[in-house]
C-alpha cells in the first residue's frame, strides 16, 4: 500500500462527509479528464490512457503543469497519484469510505524538494487551502448531482 512521505517538510490531511452514493463521489473524482468541469482550481486534465496503476495524467493547476502517476488503484475505495513539479515532489492519497448514504472523502498529500524545505509555511497553507477546497467542490458537485 503506497503512503505518503511522512518525512516530507509539508503534509496536510483533510476530510470531508458527502451526502451522496459512493458510486456517483468515485466516478467525479476519477473522471480525471473531467475534473475542470466542477473544480475551479483545476484549469485542464488529461488521462493518459485508462485508469489503473502506471497510467499518467497531465494537468494544470494553479499555474503549475503536473505530470501525474497513478500509484495504487482500489476501486470505490482508493487513488493515490504522485509526480513532480517545479522542484516539488508531491504524494496524494484519497480514501473513500461508504457510512450509510454517506461517504467519508480523506485526503493527505505530502510535498518535498528544495522549494518545500525554503518555504514550508508558505506552501502548507497553500496546500491547505488547494486540498479544502478540492473537497468543498468534490462536496457541492456529487449532492448536486441528486
Amino acid at each position: 500500500m503506497h503512503t505518503i512521505d511522512e518525512h516530507a517538510p509539508v503534509i496536510v490531511r483533510l476530510a470531508t462527509v458527502i451526502d451522496a452514493p459512493l458510486a456517483t463521489v468515485w466516478e467525479l473524482h476519477t473522471d480525471i479528464d473531467a475534473w475542470p468541469a466542477w473544480n475551479p482550481g483545476v484549469e485542464s486534465a488529461r488521462l493518459d490512457g485508462p485508469l489503473r496503476t502506471g497510467t499518467t495524467f497531465a494537468w494544470r493547476t494553479h499555474g503549475l503543469d503536473i505530470t501525474s502517476t497513478v500509484r495504487e488503484l482500489v476501486p470505490g475505495e482508493r487513488i493515490v497519484w504522485g509526480g513532480p513539479s517545479a522542484g516539488i515532489t508531491g504524494i496524494h492519497v484519497w480514501t473513500f469510505e461508504r457510512t450509510g448514504d454517506r461517504v467519508t472523502v480523506r485526503t493527505e498529500e505530502s510535498w518535498s524538494g528544495a522549494p518545500v524545505e525554503a518555504r514550508p509555511d508558505d506552501l502548507r497553507t497553500a496546500l491547505h487551502q488547494s486540498l479544502d477546497a478540492w473537497l468543498s467542490a468534490l462536496k457541492s458537485r456529487a449532492e448536486q448531482a441528486l
